[in-house]
């Protein structure tokens, strides 16, 4: 299954808890940070495919047109520039690729960019973020999955991603993600549960209430237990994978609710956490996605 179709799927719910007036903000907020090459800024200003793909998901789950003409231009402009491209930005391009239907990929286009995706692949079977690495990360497999089925495409040698992820387990309850720093955190996990799931691995009976310890009194989740704050990226992605595993949350909702809410600013975006004053386009998206998953 496409993954960004599967989240997109919960994030088009949060137009029912945010209302038609804070919708129109939000759009207008995403719509605002569109460069005339037609990208979308980063916190520097400059167009950028990875935040890009997070401003056409945003739109997209607010259920508004995207602005096809502009996006097409920009991706295509990245496509003549992909050897300049690292591996997260690879598969940004081929997520935002699969988001235009008005601007099909062409298979050569498409071959490219998975080939080079390819290039990162790990010793052990994964992929990590950067070539000729011994071992691959949660992370990196999540994307270069995605990168995959957002068209419709098998991924190769999934056999090695389920042995990448059989050695990132820890306590045989949650992943690290990576080796170097073999420490379980809900991002990491959420991403393994999630390619769990699509690749038919099994799934530990202790994952949900792994996750679950992650939970913060004030609402939102830990990035892992014990941490000094919750955010809303850890927040999202934990609700993503609890529903994925039919865990009950509700009994938790209205101060999940109260969590996101302390994070949304009349200006139309989502800060990451409490402490920081910036926000940007990710972060607003996650709080569409965390805000769907509320409306369940």
């Amino acid at each position: 299954m496409s993954l960004r179709l599967e989240m997109l799927q919960v994030a088009r719910l949060a137009r029912s808890v945010l209302g038609d007036e804070a919708c129109d903000l939000v759009e207008a907020y995403v719509r605002s940070l569109q460069n005339p090459d037609g990208g979308f800024r980063d916190r520097d200003g400059e167009s950028d495919l990875y935040y890009t793909s997070f401003a056409i998901d945003a739109l997209t789950a607010l259920q508004v047109d995207l602005p096809e003409t502009a996006l097409a231009s920009f991706l295509e402009d990245r496509l003549r520039r992909i050897e300049e491209l690292d591996f997260v930005h690879l598969c940004c391009l081929a997520r935002s690729l699969s988001a235009l239907a008005g601007a099909p990929v062409e298979p050569t286009d498409l071959a490219q960019i998975h080939s080079r995706i390819e290039s990162f692949r790990s010793a052990d079977g994964g992929y990590n973020q950067s070539p000729d690495e011994e071992t691959g990360s949660a992370y990196a497999c999540f994307l270069a999955y995605g990168a995959y089925a957002d068209h419709r495409l098998p991924l190769p040698d999934p056999e090695g991603v389920k042995r990448c992820l059989d050695s990132l387990r820890c306590d045989d309850e949650a992943w690290a993600n990576d080796v170097e720093l073999p420490v379980p955190n809900v991002p990491a996990t959420a991403a393994a549960v999630t390619l769990c799931r699509n690749l038919r691995m099994p799934i530990p009976s202790g994952t949900p209430d792994w996750i679950l310890k992650a939970w913060h009194p004030s609402g939102g989740f830990l990035p892992f237990p014990g941490a000094p704050m919750p955010d809303l990226l850890s927040t999202a992605v934990a609700l993503h994978a609890l529903d994925g595993l039919q865990a009950g949350f509700s009994h938790r909702k209205e101060a999940m609710l109260d969590f996101v809410d302390s994070l949304w600013t009349a200006a139309g975006g989502f800060h990451g956490t409490w402490d920081e004053e910036e926000f940007d386009v990710e972060y607003t998206y996650y709080g569409l996605l965390a805000l769907g998953h509320l409306a369940l």
